[in-house]
Parts: C-alpha cells; structure tokens; sequence
C-alpha cells in the first residue's frame, strides 16, 4: 500500500514538472517578442521581435522627418526637423513595449500565450522637440501677420477735423497655432501643413463713433477774423471776431477751453500796457470791464469774450484776446464745454 501511494505521488511529482517544464519553455519562447496587442503610437507591434519593431517603426516615424509648412495671410513660414530638433528614441520605445510584455507572472503570461490572449495598450513614440523653436515660430509668423486696429481720429494738431476713417485690425491666434505645429510636428502623417487662423481686432474709437468723442470743436481764423463751432464734427456756424493786436497777437496752435464764467470778474494782467499800479486789480462785471457777458479761458490769460466794441470785430484790436458781440458770445457759451478744443490758425 505504501509503495502504491509513494508511486503516485512520484507520478504527480513528475506531471508536475513536466507541466513547469512545459510553462517555461512556452514563457521563454515569448521572451524576445513583443504581446499580440501591443502597439506604439498606433503602430502595431504585437508578435514581433524587438528588432522587428524598431525596423517597423523606424520605416513609419519617416515623416517626422519633413518640414513642417504654416500658411497664414497669404504668407508661408517654415519649421525644418533640424530647426525642431525633432529627436525618436525608437530602441526606448521597443523596450517599454517589452518590458510591458513581460508584465505579470509567468504562469499568467504562458497562458496569454497558449490561449491567444492580447494585452490592449497603445504605448507613446519617445519623442523630444524643441518648444523653445516653436514659439518662435509662432513669434515669427504674428510678427508677419500680425496688424494693429486703427482708431478714427483728426488731426488737430494742424486744425483739420476731416475723420480719419477707423481700420479693423487682425491679430494670429498664437495659442491655436502653437497647439496644431506641435500635433502637426508629431504626427506620423504625410501632411505637414497648417493653416494660421487670425481674429478681427476693433478699433477702440470707430469713424461712427469718433463724432461722439468731440461735441464741439472751435476753430479761429485770425487771417479771415472768424470763429467757427463744429458739433460731433459737424459745422454749426461760424461768428465774426477781433483778434489781438501786432505785438499783442492771439497765441496760435491747439488749446482746450480751461474754464468759463457768466459775467465775469477780470483781474487786469501784468503787462506792459497796463499801468503798474493797476497791475493786478479785479474789475466787477460793469461798464469799466472789458469782458462782456461770458468767458471762455483759453492760455496764460487770454480767452474769449463778449465785447461792446462792436466796430472792432472783423480787424486786429484786442490784447491778445478773441472777441464776439455779445448776442454771439452768449449762444456759444452754452455750446462748448470746459475741455473742448479750439485751434488757433
């Protein structure tokens, strides 16, 4: 009885290592190969030798080769490989497909085997690139590409108010276009061309607006003794005026009305044509103040005013001053707000 169970057991013994044997030789016959299953940036590797992988790969990584081509506002720019530093590290990414092969005991691998088993893994290329050559690139192409918005505007530093029509401006969408070279530099396809999207940039002050930005405008002719009102860039009506005397002439060039009043004081200046012991004196509003019914301060103490010297508008009399009748004078005040511009000609 004994020898029968010693004989049984040595007989399981022997099934045993037979099945071990059989286990190994199956596991080890796999060894240098890659799973069924297996593929590296959607290559399929499974079933092949680690040689046989980097020859696959190496043939299909070819177009990481070409230059890549933008296309943008009729305009072409180009990232050669070298420029890329476009870098396939195809024996790491054979042995990371092996050594995932070889994942798991030997007992679950040989079964995989037996049975025809796959492991479901698509593994990344080992790839390297330059972002630094990118984004030059990027810079390169928005500095082509790129055009500012032009706001509406007049030019009154010479007293014209034509407008000066607003342009949309066109910027790159650098984001955009860095996200699809890089795809575009990696991608295992033939067509290495992208297209550089731009977006409209508004100006901050379009022709239809512009009006808006100016609702009064002055402009004194002293050659033709007239003051003319513009409104939103419109012309509203033009006055008779007298301007300062030779020697005591309004200043010429752009100004902005400083300050206005109703009936106001006037402080007689500190200049030669005024006595020195009236230099400095306030006047009241009344028959002995020059400056009738409004004020309107233009620079250093000259400005514009009614007047009851009527027979001096249309000729060179005042001290420096621009000055309107009175009923002129009066209309305009309401119409021109502290700030607004008036260009001297």
């Amino acid at each position: 009885m004994r020898s029968r169970v010693a004989l049984l057991f040595a007989a399981f013994v022997v099934v045993l290592l037979v099945g071990a044997g059989a286990v190994y030789a199956v596991d080890r016959s796999q060894s240098g190969k890659i799973a069924e299953g297996i593929s590296i940036d959607g290559i399929d590797v499974g079933g092949m030798t680690g040689t046989e992988a980097s020859a696959a790969l190496r043939s299909r990584v070819a177009p990481l080769s070409e230059t890549v081509v933008v296309k943008a506002g009729g305009k072409r720019f180009t990232l050669p490989p070298q420029r890329a530093q476009v870098q396939v590290d195809v024996d790491d990414s054979v042995r990371t497909a092996l050594a995932r092969s070889r994942e798991g005991n030997v007992l679950a691998r040989a079964w995989r085997s037996v049975r025809g088993g796959e492991v479901d893994e698509d593994l990344d290329l080992s790839i390297s690139y330059s972002e630094v050559s990118i984004n030059r690139l990027v810079d390169r192409v928005a500095g082509r590409i790129d055009e500012e918005a032009v706001d509406a505007s007049v030019d009154l530093e010479s007293g014209d108010i034509t407008p000066q029509a607003s342009r949309d401006g066109r910027a790159l969408k650098k984001a955009k276009l860095r996200r699809d070279v890089q795809r575009t530099l990696l991608d295992l396809g033939d067509d290495k061309t992208v297209r550089g999207r731009t977006q409209v940039v508004k100006p901050k002050v379009t022709t239809g607006e512009l009006a808006k930005e100016y609702p009064a405008i002055l402009i004194v002719d002293r050659p033709n003794f007239t003051l003319t009102l513009y409104k939103n860039l419109e012309k509203v009506k033009t006055y008779s005026v007298a301007i300062g005397a030779v020697g005591l002439d309004t200043p010429a060039g752009l100004y902005h009305i400083q300050n206005k009043a109703v009936d106001p004081a006037w402080t007689m200046p500190n200049s030669d044509w005024v006595a020195p012991a009236d230099r400095g004196k306030v006047v009241p509003p009344g028959p002995a103040n020059p400056l009738k019914a409004r004020w309107m301060g233009i620079f250093d103490g000259a400005g514009i005013h009614g007047t009851d010297q009527t027979a001096s508008i249309g000729t060179a009399a005042s001290h420096g001053c621009v000055r309107m009748l009175i009923p002129d004078v009066i209309e305009l005040y309401d119409q021109v707000p502290v700030g607004a511009p008036i260009y001297i000609a």
